[in-house]
């Protein structure tokens, strides 16, 4: 297809990509609990993505503490399976709660195993993501602004706006788990169609 990001191999952080001309995003919840109001935000978004986007949400329970000694011996096959979907998906969707002011420990853990450097490979480098939370009166402001910064490191590269942070989540999903409110689902909707915008960008540069 003339203009179509499948037609050449752009680079990004020295690698080559083949973007199809429908985005695959996969989404990642820094809860593991059933009834998650940021694994409500992923279905949700799921939902409102635009016809180009697909997206798909990996679960993190299988995924062992970080361990150097277990890294040693190879990768656990949770692990190894998480690296394989964050290396071949177009760009990233992060849900995430705040805990203690910060980033819980189950998507940070996730985040230190995908980064680690095997055979050369690091499956983070370059990968455009968005970021969005659902927690209390600020909404995981301050777990997404700490988010951010491990992004520098690891070299995701971030959309910065619009930002969704989801206030006194509790209030703020139906019973099958939708947003209520129609500002909200807009700030997803704008979300999602900035970072396509991103990854496109990113790979035609």
């Amino acid at each position: 297809m003339p203009g179509a990001f499948g037609a050449c191999a752009p680079t990004v952080a020295g690698r080559a990509y083949v973007v199809s001309a429908v985005l695959s995003v996969l989404g990642i919840c820094g809860s593991l609990r059933k009834g998650s109001y940021n694994g409500m935000l992923l279905r949700e978004a799921q939902r409102l993505a635009p016809p180009d986007t697909s997206i798909e949400i990996a679960d993190l329970s299988e995924i062992p503490l970080y361990n150097g000694d277990v890294e040693a011996q190879g990768l656990p096959s949770a692990v190894r399976a998480l690296r394989v979907r964050v290396r071949a998906a177009d760009a990233l969707l992060f849900a995430t709660p705040e805990y203690n002011y910060s980033i819980p420990g189950v998507l940070k853990n996730a985040i230190d195993w995908v980064s680690r450097p095997v055979d050369g490979e690091l499956p983070f480098d370059g990968k455009p993501v968005a970021l969005m939370g659902a927690g209390a009166r600020l909404g995981t402001a301050r777990a997404q602004y700490h988010l951010r910064q491990v992004c520098v490191y690891t070299n995701m590269l971030p959309v910065n706006k619009p930002e969704v942070m989801v206030a006194n989540a509790w209030e703020q999903f139906d019973k099958d788990g939708g947003l209520r409110d129609e500002k909200t689902r807009q700030l997803v909707t704008q979300l999602l169609a900035s970072l396509a915008a991103w990854t496109r960008r990113l790979r035609a540069a």
